[in-house]
């Protein structure tokens, strides 16, 4: 009895098998099988901005007149953007990770993957006292003080990337590789920005602890120009894609565009002048609302000498944390003063990717937000500035943003 009920169950099973195999060779048209499955993902520090439309442009008086801000509706598609600036900790974990990469490539800390790839062994413990090691570390009379020190001015990160626009514009007998561009990247900050952008100022103290310093942990990250800071979105990127196997992601960490930056300053409201919503940079009771330089000589009043915490001040309905003040940040676009112009209403974006020898002008990136040295008028969330996309400042940091794969989060 009991042989005939086993032989019953694998025979009802192969049956199961079978029609189910059958249910695709059956002339239906139901999809491909053994698709992954996907819920969305909801990156940790991150928040969901939801698709809309804003009037992008001045909310106020353009105080110059330069007619680079004209109002324009626009629409934009839903996506995560971190909701602070990324810290100096946070960057750290990116400067560590390249740093131990280089280290673990001299000692040939290999393995093989299931495909014959070599690849990095991670659970090698270094040893950084090693003789071999020596190569990343200052010798001889670039020693201060017979102190063991790295030397991180050669410390690259090195990544590939397609370019999408070029591949669209081409014809179908293009070669990939003409497509591929590679780009190299310095991981570690310009900490001697403190000294170089304040002439007959004593900012020393800022250069030695800014970046290094625990106290500083949860401050924005200054000092990284627009290539660091694209390489840092790109190793994010390759971070989440090396850990969550479960949770395919095709998308790409990157910089923000400006008009994704000025939507989500705006924090919903339409017009908004600043992120809180008001026309005012105090609230009820007087209190500065950010991180900016509100009167001559005057910089601490507002609670930050420099840059302060990341989450500093209340964040706006977004849930964004000092979108207006504490740093300047980098976003995807090229600035162009015409832009608003002939930019699409659909997602607008202008990008160039500028070469080393273009001229400076090609060279200018969207700046957003105005910084702790800057006036009110830089902080609103309409005003426009920009920067070379090959110098670090003080007071320029970043975020990341990454597009959202589907119509709403709501759909979930």
């Amino acid at each position: 009895m009991k042989k005939t009920v086993n032989i019953f169950l694998v025979a009802l099973t192969m049956a199961i098998i079978f029609s189910s195999c059958g249910r695709e060779q059956n002339g239906e048209l139901i999809g491909a099988n053994d698709r992954p499955a996907w819920n969305g993902i909801n990156p940790y520090g991150m928040v969901y901005v939801p698709s809309g439309t804003l009037h992008i442009g001045a909310s106020d008086q353009e105080v110059f007149n330069s007619y680079t801000q004209k109002q324009k509706a626009i629409s934009i598609q839903g996506f995560f953007m971190d909701d602070t600036e990324i810290t100096n900790n946070e960057y750290r974990q990116f400067v560590h990770w390249t740093r131990d990469s280089i280290a673990h490539t001299i000692m040939g800390d290999f393995i093989e993957d299931d495909y014959g790839n070599e690849k990095i062994d991670w659970d090698y413990e270094l040893d950084y006292a090693d003789e071999t090691l020596d190569e990343m570390f200052y010798q001889g009379d670039m020693m201060i003080n017979g102190k063991r020190e790295m030397d991180t001015r050669d410390f690259n990160y090195v990544y590939d990337w397609v370019d999408s626009r070029k591949a669209a514009n081409a014809g179908k007998d293009v070669v990939r590789s003409t497509l591929i561009n590679k780009d190299e990247a310095a991981i570690y900050p310009d900490t001697l920005v403190w000294i170089r952008d304040f002439s007959y100022s004593y900012n020393e103290p800022m250069t030695r602890n800014y970046f290094w310093h625990p106290a500083f942990d949860d401050y924005p990250v200054v000092g990284v120009d627009w290539k660091q800071a694209k390489a840092f979105c790109h190793w994010r990127t390759k971070l989440w894609n090396d850990n969550k196997y479960d949770e395919p992601n095709s998308e790409e960490f990157r910089l923000p565009t400006e008009s994704e930056w000025e939507y989500a300053a705006r924090g919903g409201r339409d017009m908004a002048p600043y992120p809180w919503g008001g026309y005012y940079v105090r609230n009820a009771k007087g209190c500065l609302l950010a991180n900016f330089k509100p009167g001559r000589g005057n910089y601490p009043e507002d609670g930050g000498f420099y840059t302060v915490r990341a989450d500093a001040y209340f964040a706006n309905d977004y849930g964004l944390y000092n979108m207006a003040g504490n740093v300047a940040e980098w976003t995807e676009t090229a600035y162009h003063p015409n832009a608003y112009a002939h930019v699409h209403d659909l997602n607008p974006d202008l990008k160039y990717d500028a070469k080393d020898d273009d001229p400076e002008s090609f060279k200018r990136k969207v700046l957003r937000g105005g910084s702790w040295k800057d006036i009110a008028y830089y902080c609103q969330t309409g005003t426009r500035h920009w920067e070379y996309q090959d110098t670090a400042k003080s007071y320029i940091g970043f975020r990341c943003a990454l597009t959202f794969l589907g119509r709403s989060m709501n759909d979930f």
